[in-house]
């Protein structure tokens, strides 16, 4: 999926499943996915969307 896309899913996805969702670059695009799901290399990591602030 496109960027632009990616970012506005995983800031919609942090907020109503109140938790760290992270955007990772993938070879067709990018892709966005619970923190806690994630078994790739961190190098992949472009963001993570955190819903608590501090």
């Amino acid at each position: 999926m496109p960027l632009t896309t990616a970012q506005r899913l995983a800031w919609n996805l942090a907020r109503t499943l109140m938790k760290v969702i992270v955007l990772v670059r993938t070879d067709d695009g990018y892709a966005v996915m619970p923190w806690d799901e994630f078994d790739g290399n961190d190098a992949q990591v472009v963001r993570e969307y955190d819903p608590f602030p501090g």
